[in-house]
């Protein structure tokens, strides 16, 4: 026998349209969590890594407690991320006695994923008074490296920064800041300028 009011047994419309878009939706849900995932443990931007090779003065004079020297520092830039590095806001100063002595600009560059670049930096230090009292033998810093852990004296202790920031661009969509610091004491001996040793 037929259906009296002459109607099939088919649920609503409506109701299975609501039931896809809720299924399409928890879908979606899950497939923005996975990809953050995969994002913040494959593609989770990541600072640089900055590590100083070597320090020299290829020049160094001192005349009435005056110096002039020019600096010169060799580092290797670590890029560990899964995209390039475009860095363009980055220098490098000298301080002494909490004093800049000197400043230099790091052209802007391009650092390939998962590449390390290697850089160096020279440039003549403006001339400054020697301030006293000078560290000397049985006074002052020890460096162990170049130095077997013996004071030579008198010894001038400068320092040096070396900032780098840009930018990695994720699957070419996100942008992320990223940024890297360096930091070292400089162990200068003052009577020929040789370089005893720095500490980063």
């Amino acid at each position: 026998m037929g259906n009296p009011h002459g109607h099939g047994d088919h649920p609503p419309s409506g109701r299975t349209n609501l039931a896809s878009c809720v299924v399409a939706t928890v879908f979606l849900i899950f497939l923005i969590i996975v990809i953050l995932i995969v994002f913040f443990t494959v593609f989770k931007p990541q600072d640089p890594k900055i590590a100083v090779s070597a320090v020299q003065l290829p020049s160094f004079s001192v005349a009435n407690g005056t110096i002039n020297f020019t600096f010169s520092q060799y580092v290797s830039v670590k890029n560990p991320n899964k995209a390039s590095f475009s860095h363009y806001d980055s220098s490098l100063q000298l301080l002494y006695s909490g004093s800049q002595i000197g400043f230099m600009f790091i052209p802007a560059g391009k650092i390939d994923a998962g590449q390390t670049q290697y850089m160096a930096a020279t440039f003549s230090v403006q001339s400054f008074p020697l301030a006293a009292p000078v560290a000397s033998v049985g006074a002052g810093p020890t460096f162990s490296e170049g130095m077997n852990g013996y004071r030579v004296g008198p010894i001038l202790e400068i320092e040096s920064k070396m900032d780098m920031a840009g930018r990695v661009r994720v699957l070419h969509f996100f942008t992320h800041h990223v940024e890297a610091t360096s930091s070292c004491r400089v162990a200068i001996a003052v009577s020929d300028g040789s370089v005893l040793g720095f500490h980063c």
